[in-house]
């Protein structure tokens, strides 16, 4: 790591030799004219240099060769190569590339392992959240980080129809839990089919009393909100209808997956999101696009059973075939390990899936799904310091993640720490 001046050499030698640096493909919401701030008295900033830049911003933008500014804990430039005033961090890494950090939204391992929590006394816990199973840079979540995990929604099981509220935090390494959170409650987790009905007893034991459970309490939540009550079990699910919180909806088959779509979408209209959507949910692809109601697909990324037609299906190169948009991938870790949210894109591309959309459903799209894509999921002036420089293709194997930088921190460096996993 070396200071400004020699990094004004080298910036200048890069353009020299690169020739005229390739413009973006679309508005990035980047100046590049503007100037890069100068550092204050107590400010830190890095300035990377990366043989490419994936912006997955709206315009697509792609910066080859690229620079990427931090300044404390923003993104301060994202560009072409261009001077830096002096007192940045300098981190040549020309012979790779610069993405978002990626986001997951369906996570167990904020407790570090398989003991994410459930209440199994009572079949809906709206007053329930996972917040206090979180243990800060756990071992599983340094590696997420040193996969580039940076986001992760951290949420109870699916052991009951309601479980509870999840958390939106950081996989930072080090630091207090204040720190590491980015929302809190984040967003809650409801289980539509499947789990439940295995230990539930009564209305429970049928998808048809699953239903009645969750209309229940939603009705409870929709008249404390029209007659002005207190009730501070309720408080966040009116929240989430009032669409000032999203849910994510754990449902699979082509049954209770269109059933979610239709309550949650159609009938209730919340900020939902269909997660998992394995088995044969597939086939009910385009009623689901039709809805509206965003996807997060996995931890399963193919069908060869359940659709009983003789062949290896792609899940995810279907919905986007359906028209998905916002499609996003999950590993619902430790099901699948959390470091391997790449490999969900990778298999999925391998399947069919456009890769470059994988890309995206492991950045921006959940992010975007979740209403916090004004902070991450790209790499734009403004958003949290999130970047993640690996030597080759982000969802290649074979690529190995060299930097993650989390609120303009260095959370993971591989020269200094080794490869984790």
């Amino acid at each position: 790591m070396n200071q400004a001046p020699k990094f004004h050499a080298a910036l200048l030698t890069a353009l020299a030799l690169s020739g005229a640096c390739a413009a973006p493909r679309g508005s990035s919401g980047v100046d590049p004219e503007r100037g890069i701030a100068l550092l204050e008295s107590g400010d830190t900033g890095h300035a990377i240099v990366v043989s490419k830049v994936i912006a997955c911003d709206e315009g697509d933008s792609v910066y080859s060769p690229g620079l990427v500014v931090t300044r404390n804990a923003k993104i301060e430039y994202v560009g072409p190569v261009r001077d830096v005033p002096a007192g940045y961090s300098y981190h040549d890494f020309r012979s790779a590339i610069a993405v978002p950090g990626m986001v997951d939204l369906h996570s167990h391992v904020q407790s570090g392992g398989f003991g994410d929590t459930n209440d199994m006394v009572m079949p809906v816990n709206p007053e329930y959240r996972a917040s206090s199973a979180l243990r800060p840079s756990n071992r599983l979540v340094k590696l997420a980080c040193a996969a580039g995990v940076t986001t992760l929604f951290g949420i109870p099981g699916s052991g009951t129809s309601m479980s509870g509220f999840g958390i939106l935090y950081k996989t930072k390494t080090s630091g207090t839990f204040e720190d590491c959170v980015l929302r809190n409650p984040g967003g809650l987790k409801v289980a539509q089919a499947y789990n439940p009905e295995r230990r539930a007893g009564d209305l429970g034991q049928t998808r048809a009393g699953l239903a009645w459970i969750l209309e229940d309490v939603n009705a409870m939540a929709l008249g404390a909100t029209r007659e002005g009550r207190d009730d501070p079990a309720l408080v966040n699910l009116q929240r989430v209808h009032s669409r000032d919180l999203p849910i994510l909806i754990h449902c699979a088959g082509s049954d209770s997956f269109p059933a979610a779509a239709r309550m949650w979408q159609e009938k209730y209209g919340t900020r939902c999101v269909l997660s998992h959507g394995c088995f044969d949910a597939h086939a009910t692809a385009p009623y689901i696009v039709q809805t509206g109601a965003p996807i997060n697909a996995g931890p399963r990324t193919m069908d060869y059973l359940s659709t009983r037609d003789g062949r290896i299906t792609g899940t995810a190169a279907v919905y986007l075939a359906a028209g998905a948009r916002n499609l996003s991938l999950n590993t619902d870790a430790p099901v699948m390990p959390q470091e391997e949210l790449f490999l969900q894109g990778a298999m999925s591309a391998h399947l069919g899936a456009d890769s470059y959309q994988m890309l995206r459903a492991v950045t921006i799209h959940p992010a975007r799904s979740f209403g916090i894509d004004d902070r991450v999921g790209s790499l734009e002036s403004g958003k949290d310091a999130d970047v993640v420089i690996t030597t080759g293709d982000p969802l290649d194997p074979r690529s190995r993640v060299e930097l993650v930088l989390i609120d303009g921190q260095i959370q993971y460096n591989r020269g200094a720490e080794g490869q984790l996993f």
